[in-house]
């Protein structure tokens, strides 16, 4: 099957062009009435969607898939015996299977490269490879196996139905991260060919293939070479870059979730809404209920909520939220510059709720229309300035390339190169463009 698939199908590659298609004409030729057999052709498919990286995926994939389903079954029979313990031990368990293959694949060889660095020891790294996407299906998974803790959803008994729920293609190695509420009863849907549904779905692809392909793998060229060799640019080239970076991963991460949000209507299925114009936030905190919206939400209401949200007094407040932050830092990369973003996005959450009643004390002494679009203008630059700041740390290699860039930025700003960057400067030709 699918014997033209070759390693790495990315959404804007040729092989997801006849991949797509294929299994689209498949299910939608198989009758709506089959649901069993059209939901194991999806699940076929995306178990050799996701092994064209590395077949070995596909056994890590059914791990996390078997463990869930399992702690799900088991966790609803200890509801139904009023067993809470008996529940709750079940799901200690499956986080720690569950976050224990995530922290051996994602963090094992970053713990080690600490521990050598405070110890001044020499222990080997483990050259760990990381699996694609282990980070969004596990946070799927295990959000599915807290809803049957909480008895937000009923544990299900049909095992090829959650394994789909789990590793559903367009969806797996990039989210958005779907709660088992959503997607999961859609599987036991009829889905007939709907035609108006199918010219959305594919304008939306072809609108994410435009902002990952156009905007921001142009915006790339840029970047890298900004960033890969800072020294030969001056500071406000180095601002410029990190403006164009802000772009660019939002063009990339917002493409990608278009084409699997489209490739999932064009078959019938709604996935999550994941970005909502997030540079029109006029607040940092509006700003993370734009962006990565499944992830945020996730975080929220499985890590925040569960160490007490808001509910325990500021001081408790804002240690949960600056936690959780740190969390999505490391959640997004093995490396402490990530930490460093998810931290700094956490102290602008913390100091806008602290200071939240005194400013609005101040908008009203001062007769500040909040409505204004001097207001809504001014607060919004200001908002994608320090996002924008932060997204240096982001995009740095660690946090000695970041504190170089930000010594260089400081101490040869040169301003004037604003007003004399040429395409060839910045790394463009004309072939860029065709």
């Amino acid at each position: 099957m699918f014997w033209f698939v070759r390693c790495f199908m990315l959404f804007n590659s040729a092989e997801y062009l006849v991949f797509f298609p294929i299994v689209v004409i498949v299910y939608f030729l198989i009758p709506k009435k089959l649901i069993r057999v059209r939901n194991l052709w999806l699940l076929a498919a995306s178990y050799y969607f996701y092994m064209s990286w590395d077949a070995v995926y596909g056994l890590l994939l059914f791990s996390v898939t078997l463990v869930t389903y399992l702690a799900g079954l088991l966790i609803g029979a200890a509801h139904g015996k009023r067993k809470v313990g008996a529940a709750r031990a079940v799901l200690t368990i499956s986080l720690l299977i569950n976050f224990g293959l995530l922290c051996y694949f994602k963090y094992a060889d970053f713990m080690i490269e600490n521990v050598n660095r405070v110890l001044h020891t020499s222990f080997s790294l483990w050259n760990v490879l990381l699996p694609v996407g282990i980070s969004f299906y596990i946070f799927q998974a295990v959000g599915y196996t807290i809803d049957v803790y909480r008895k937000e959803t009923e544990a299900t008994k049909d095992l090829f139905t959650y394994a789909l729920f789990v590793s559903f293609f367009p969806q797996l190695v990039a989210g958005p991260i779907e709660r088992s509420g959503n997607l999961l009863g859609q599987f036991k849907e009829e889905h007939a060919f709907d035609a108006d549904r199918a010219r959305e779905g594919l304008l939306m692809m072809l609108w994410g293939l435009f902002m990952k392909v156009m905007i921001a793998d142009n915006l790339a060229t840029y970047v890298d070479q900004v960033y890969g060799g800072y020294m030969a640019y001056a500071g406000v080239e180095i601002v410029l870059a990190t403006v164009f970076f802000a772009l660019q991963i939002y063009c990339d991460f917002g493409g990608y979730t278009y084409i699997a949000i489209g490739s999932a209507k064009i078959m019938g299925f709604t996935l999550m809404e994941n970005f909502d114009a997030p540079y029109q936030a006029i607040t940092v905190k509006d700003f993370w209920k734009r962006w990565h919206i499944s992830l945020t939400g996730w975080f929220k209401d499985y890590l925040y909520v569960s160490l007490g949200g808001n509910r325990k007094g500021k001081v408790r407040t804002t240690v949960n939220r600056l936690f959780v932050f740190f969390v999505s830092g490391l959640w997004h990369g093995a490396a402490w510059n990530y930490v460093a973003w998810g931290v700094l996005n956490g102290i602008y959450l913390s100091i806008g709720a602290l200071t939240k009643d005194k400013r609005k004390e101040l908008r009203k002494k001062w007769k500040v229309d909040e409505t204004s679009f001097s207001y809504r203008f001014g607060s919004g630059l200001v908002t994608f300035l320090l996002v924008d700041f932060s997204w240096l740390f982001f995009r740095a290699e660690g946090m000695g390339h970041a504190k170089d860039l930000l010594v260089h930025t400081l101490t040869a700003f040169q301003l004037n190169k604003a007003f004399g960057l040429m395409p060839a400067r910045l790394g463009y030709t004309t072939a860029v463009w065709t």
